[in-house]
């Protein structure tokens, strides 16, 4: 079972420690440990417990009166406007939900319906990155483990895949193609993903070539394909020191290429970025440029 002290709890659940304080003297909302120290924390049913009390309040339950309730009617009350209502906090509540218990059934069921109401990018944008910020969160204070992000993880892979293989793009004379991969030990794919299935909704050809691909492979592929740019996402590979020589040589070894960085690692201020590379601060970002170029190829038609 995981702990998290009242700052996490304010970040997962959107609500003030401050708050928090006032609602455990007050209505007794929770109860938390303490440790030797007298410093409260709380585990994952507080956890599960507060999210479905911050979704009433936000909807104008008073918490006076939501602490009369029981859990089971809290609970029915928060499937009720769930059914009812487009509630991004509600999906991602539910996706954190479903995460802590590993419960498939309920994670797949929130995807879907945030899916069917939204569309797939907008509930990747609304529900899905709002939702993996909160999971980074977890990740760093110890409290999801790595089986909690494989599961996580693999099930939003699927939603994408399912999505990408409905879409069939041949490749046309005049209109840009792109090589999407990510570099030799990175693993971290979602974003990846979710831009090869941008990309092919615009009814541009890529060519996919998934997870850690050694260099040599790249420069191989790119020789046959000649794809008229390059897209990677660098989230934990390479290392800080490595990733300005790694640019570089993305940069030198396809001049002709546009090549297009997303991902923590490119974000550092200290990075000096070629004249053929561009960074991407977030996947708006990515929207924007693909957007462009695709209204004007559409336009040369």
């Amino acid at each position: 079972m995981a702990l998290y002290s009242i700052k996490e709890l304010e970040h997962l659940s959107g609500i003030k420690a401050h708050t928090i304080r006032i609602w455990e003297q007050r209505y007794q909302i929770l109860s938390p440990s303490r440790t030797d120290t007298n410093i409260r924390f709380y585990d994952d049913e507080d956890l599960k417990w507060l999210l479905n009390i911050s979704l009433l309040n936000e909807k104008g339950f008073k918490i006076s009166k939501i602490a009369k309730m029981s859990k089971s009617e809290v609970g029915q009350l928060v499937q009720q406007l769930s059914e009812e209502a487009n509630e991004f906090d509600h999906h991602i509540n539910g996706l954190i939900t479903a995460m802590l218990d590993l419960d498939e059934p309920l994670f797949d069921k929130v995807l879907s319906t945030a899916t069917l109401q939204m569309g797939i990018q907008f509930m990747m944008q609304e529900v899905v990155y709002p939702f993996l910020k909160k999971i980074g969160i977890l990740w760093q204070t110890g409290n999801i483990s790595p089986a909690h992000e494989h599961f996580i993880s693999n099930l939003i892979r699927q939603k994408l895949l399912v999505a990408i293989d409905g879409q069939v793009v041949r490749r046309q004379e005049g209109v840009p193609t792109y090589m999407l991969f990510l570099p030799e030990g990175e693993m971290h794919e979602i974003a990846l993903l979710y831009m090869n299935y941008l990309l092919r909704s615009l009814h541009i050809y890529t060519l996919y070539l998934g997870q850690s691909l050694p260099f040599e492979d790249l420069r191989l592929c790119y020789k046959n394909f000649k794809a008229d740019y390059l897209c990677t996402v660098l989230t934990s590979t390479p290392e800080r020191s490595e990733v300005q020589h790694y640019i570089n040589l993305l940069s030198t070894t396809f001049p002709e290429a546009t090549v297009l960085l997303y991902g923590n690692q490119v974000q550092y201020e200290f990075l000096t970025i070629p004249e053929n590379v561009k960074r991407l601060t977030c996947m708006q970002d990515f929207v924007n440029v693909i957007s462009d170029k695709n209204m004007l190829v559409s336009s040369l038609r």
